[in-house]
């Protein structure tokens, strides 16, 4: 009878978190294992702390690897040491109360693999005021017929937009089929103004790029050929994978940050656990500059076209729930 490996003793940062069944394999393309997740997110630590840093986070979670069945984890796993933090958040659909992972230090997302996770999907805000988004999310997400060729063009659309609006984003590959780009706004809005905003910049992305962006809200109604800018992305409790996130994937996909000038030429399925951790040595974290101050968006000129648009007949976002 096969024996298992006994567990390792990680340390980091002071802190040392045990990781059991070390060789458990989760990613069968590669042969990738519990441990080499663990090596992976240690290679990349300033970039995952800073993706997740005092945001509540969701776990998706793989107790047996890929093959087994995938947990969407709201509630921190029991079993936690002191050291891991948490915000408490209420539901009102429920009225319920989950506290989840709140991301201060590296050590905290070890721990987090050590109970079988592998992708964080934080929110996009943070603990301090949870109800008031600090990051609007640009999801530019493919229709089933739709291939890459197409995001990477309505990537460029979108960025003269930013461009337009004196906002500056940064992109990211979605660790799938999609590309994110991420922009700082100062927390003074609720989830519906970002989400209305959100939607403005969806549609005049679509104005100018009619052929390959569709923001029909029914996704049967949309042209499977065209990319959905997901606006509801920036609803409350609607997260996406982290920066320097793992994907559940059989090749273990990253989702990675990437310059502008990378997105014709960036394939997301390069960017694997064998390959972000020397990208990341060398490149350092590319959403640094998310944080240095300079590049805070006011949504106002968003929130005047969504005004425009509304006045011109548009519908204002549906609920999510719908």
């Amino acid at each position: 009878m096969a024996t298992k490996a006994p567990a390792v003793e990680v340390e980091v940062e002071g802190r040392v978190v045990r990781v059991s069944n070390p060789d458990r394999v989760y990613f069968p393309e590669s042969g990738a294992t519990k441990l080499d997740l663990v090596e992976y997110y240690l290679a990349v630590g300033p970039g995952i702390v800073h993706a997740l840093e005092d945001r509540p986070c969701m776990l998706h979670r793989f107790p047996k690897g890929l093959t087994g069945p995938k947990v969407h984890q709201k509630r921190l796993p029991a079993g936690a040491p002191d050291w891991v933090e948490t915000v408490r958040l209420h539901f009102p659909r429920w009225d319920r109360t989950a506290d989840e992972l709140c991301v201060t230090e590296l050590a905290a997302v070890v721990w987090a693999v050590q109970m079988s996770t592998v992708e964080f999907h934080p929110w996009n805000s943070r603990r301090e005021d949870t109800e008031k988004p600090d990051e609007w999310r640009i999801d530019l997400d493919p229709g089933p017929e739709c291939d890459y060729d197409t995001v990477r063009r309505v990537a460029h659309v979108a960025h003269e937009v930013l461009d337009d609006l004196g906002a500056t984003g940064f992109p990211k590959t979605s660790g799938s089929k999609g590309l994110h780009v991420y922009v700082r706004i100062a927390p003074d809005q609720g989830f519906k103004d970002v989400r209305r905003a959100a939607l403005a910049f969806a549609r005049e992305v679509e104005r100018r790029s009619p052929q390959d962006v569709t923001t029909t809200w029914w996704r049967k109604d949309r042209d499977p050929r065209a990319v959905f800018p997901d606006y509801n992305q920036n609803a409350r409790d609607h997260t996406i994978a982290a920066a320097y996130s793992v994907r559940g994937l059989p090749d273990a996909r990253v989702s990675t940050p990437i310059r502008w000038d990378e997105v014709d030429d960036a394939d997301p399925r390069d960017f694997t656990i064998a390959t972000v951790p020397a990208r990341f040595a060398e490149l350092g974290d590319l959403h640094a500059g998310l944080d240095d101050g300079e590049h805070t968006f006011d949504l106002a000129p968003l929130l005047e076209w969504a005004a425009r648009d509304e006045r011109d007949g548009a519908s204002p976002p549906a609920d999510p729930e719908d």
